[in-house]
């Protein structure tokens, strides 16, 4: 396993794994401007937990590596631009005279973690980033299909779930922070960004129907990745289940503490959604009690619109009468299993 001081001291291995910012959200939800790509020097400390002037100082001694990965410094025409553009409560609703303004995109701040010592939240991106290095690093390689259709098979499979990749990953949150900020056009952007998830759950359905012709069993495949995580990466992969299927704000507690509330987060429409996670092995089912726990947490925190239990496992039926008569949304292991290999959860939509 590669040591975090490797990322502080080596620019190579910074620059390998720029391009996985989505490790930011995974540590903690990182608000945007209005243009939904940039945040100020402010944003970026509140985010680390740091002081504005421990990021001026670091952005000083590693300017030149920060302004290749999106750190910009406006001025001029180019603030007052950026300015009438993006004001908001970021930037103030009456922004008053400045000569320049620094602003960094979401890979210039993951470049900040890499670089950001004393702060909890930079050392939490590093791990993240160092784990999935090393679990890429250590995938044993597949021997190539012996013929050339095979093979020509497999490169069309790799090509979806990359595709897969990119609009999961980059277009549907970039459609959510335009949702978000959006006011006439907002119905126009929520149906573009239908259309790409269309897109999306046909490239993974195409890319199951190959798996089955080629005899594996994506359903297999999918419960062995589930009952392979810890309980913690369980919570972080219905976390991107929630972000894939359009939700924002979604935050994953990862506390013992937590109150029976293991993630919330809202759809693009605004309904609030709070989420328990059950990861169960074995014939166990979710007992009524837990289910009275989550019910009466939900009711707690405040207006649940969305109140979800998902679980590895299924819900004993006392726990689903509850959850029939309380309004909760229970996702047995069947339903998660469907979801994670690319349908959308109806409850979502």
């Amino acid at each position: 396993m590669i040591d975090q001081s490797a990322l502080l001291e080596s620019k190579s291995l910074r620059d390998s794994v720029l391009e996985r910012t989505d490790v930011l959200d995974r540590v903690k939800a990182l608000s945007l401007l209005p243009d939904g790509m940039h945040v100020t020097t402010a944003m970026v400390a509140a985010y680390f937990g740091v002081t504005t002037d421990v990021i001026r100082q670091l952005t000083k001694r590693h300017r030149e590596e920060l302004e290749v990965n999106g750190m910009v410094v406006l001025r001029g025409s180019d603030l007052r631009k950026f300015e009438s553009d993006n004001v908001s409560l970021s930037l103030g609703s009456h922004p008053q005279a400045r000569r320049s303004l620094t602003i960094y995109s979401r890979r210039a701040v993951l470049n900040i973690a890499m670089l950001l010592r004393d702060s909890d939240v930079a050392r939490q991106v590093r791990a993240y980033l160092l784990d999935m290095e090393y679990a890429a690093r250590t995938q044993p390689v597949e021997n190539p299909p012996p013929t050339d259709i095979a093979s020509l098979d497999d490169r069309i499979a790799r090509i979806d779930q990359r595709i897969t990749h990119i609009l999961g990953k980059t277009v549907v949150p970039m459609f959510n922070a335009l949702i978000a900020t959006s006011g006439e056009h907002r119905r126009e952007l929520i149906e573009l960004r239908e259309d790409i998830q269309n897109v999306e759950r046909k490239l993974c359905w195409h890319h199951r129907r190959i798996s089955t012709l080629e005899g594996e069993s994506p359903t297999d495949q999918v419960r062995a990745s589930i009952a392979a995580m810890t309980w913690q990466a369980f919570e972080r992969h219905v976390a991107d289940l929630l972000r894939r299927d359009g939700c924002m704000g979604v935050v994953v507690r990862q506390a013992r503490s937590d109150r029976g509330i293991d993630i919330t987060g809202h759809t693009a429409d605004g309904r609030s959604v709070a989420v328990q996670c059950k990861n169960r092995t074995g014939r166990v089912s979710v007992p009524s009690a837990e289910m009275q726990k989550f019910a009466g947490a939900a009711c707690a925190i405040g207006q649940v619109d969305i109140a979800l239990f998902v679980a590895t496992c299924n819900f004993s039926s006392e726990a689903q009468a509850i959850a029939d008569l309380s309004g909760v949304v229970t996702v047995n292991r069947d339903e998660l299993e469907a979801w994670s290999a690319g349908a959308r959860l109806p409850a979502l939509r």
